[in-house]
């Protein structure tokens, strides 16, 4: 037969048996949009919608869902799940959903991960219908799962092992705002960033908004999908709550100061207050963290610098691109 685990020797449908496989931590991250309008998004966002709290709806139809799987889906074995996180992002046209789940157990939770991603997607697709009918949940899909005798699996992994042309480059875009994770503050430079990234062909997962002081586990979080890229906002000042390069320097393994003083010497340009900015840029492993300012200036200048010199310094990275005569002066 063609190896499905649910499918046996006569090719009828079955439940795998699970009970010889050893229990272990088991997570699995999912994700996909809903495509909208960018009136929908304001409203979202303002939480001006006519159905009540659209997002807190959504994350807890999701959790709901995720842990309703077993029933959904009639081979998916019941799993005590230890944690179901739903998150949310914007871009201007798109809300983008996220959500982890976790257990402990002889199986993993990938379809409980997508499920919640799912059932979230069309809770939000009921809440916004009234203003546009016509929105779509698009691109669920599982971005990595570990656990296991398999060990870790990520979507970007499995597609560099392929004979066929790997798909855009990865990118995480995260938010320190203590205002934006209470929903208190508009956040308008992750959407900007993001949009930076889809235009240059990057696979964009966020804005994910983090507090000020969760910064250091949204960095472990988006480090944990393995991205070519991650540029963080905010959090990069001298104020008590400011942590984004504590965080930053914790998962570096070498430092890129060139870039970092560039950014603040870009900014110069239109403020002296761009001398505050403590950001850093470096690598954590194969991936290029960049901390840019929480303004849309900032933001703005940083990306400039990043234009030109995105492509080489990740190819770098990746063992390829030219070493041309001015490299290292």
């Amino acid at each position: 037969m063609s190896g499905f685990s649910h499918l046996d020797s006569e090719g009828r449908a079955r439940m795998v048996d699970v009970s010889s496989k050893s229990d272990t931590t088991r997570i699995a991250v999912a994700a996909g949009e809903l495509a909208t309008t960018a009136e929908v998004v304001a409203l979202v966002r303002a939480d001006g919608m006519p159905k009540a709290d659209v997002l807190a709806t959504a994350r807890i139809a999701g959790i709901s869902g995720a842990k309703k799987t077993s029933e959904l889906i009639p081979l998916c074995h019941q799993l005590a799940l230890s944690s179901v996180d739903v998150r949310f992002g914007f871009t201007d046209t798109t809300i983008t959903v996220e959500a982890t789940a976790k257990t402990k157990g002889a199986t993993g939770v990938e379809m409980e991960a997508l499920t919640a991603v799912a059932v979230a997607g069309l809770t939000l697709h009921d809440m916004v219908k009234a203003v546009d009918p016509a929105a779509t949940m698009n691109g669920v899909r599982l971005l990595t799962k570990e656990g296991g005798k398999r060990g870790r699996w990520s979507r970007d992994d499995a597609a560099a092992a392929t004979s066929e042309p790997a798909g855009p480059r990865s990118a995480v875009v995260l938010v320190a705002s203590t205002g934006g994770a209470r929903g208190t503050r508009e956040d308008t430079t992750g959407p900007a960033i993001a949009r930076w990234l889809s235009e240059r062909n990057f696979a964009v997962r966020g804005p994910l908004v983090y507090a000020d002081a969760d910064i250091a586990a949204g960095l472990d979080d988006a480090l944990s999908t393995r991205p070519s890229l991650i540029v963080s906002t905010g959090g990069t000042g001298v104020s008590p709550t400011d942590a984004t390069p504590e965080a930053t320097a914790a998962v570096l393994d070498r430092e890129l100061p060139g870039v970092a003083d560039a950014i603040r010497s870009k900014g110069t340009h239109v403020t002296p207050h761009a001398n505050l900015s403590r950001g850093l840029a470096g690598l954590a492993g194969s991936t290029v963290v960049v901390n840019l300012p929480g303004s849309p200036g900032g933001v703005k200048d940083g990306l400039a610098v990043l234009d030109p010199i995105v492509d080489h310094l990740l190819a770098q990275v990746a063992g390829g691109g030219l070493h041309d005569d001015t490299e290292g002066q």
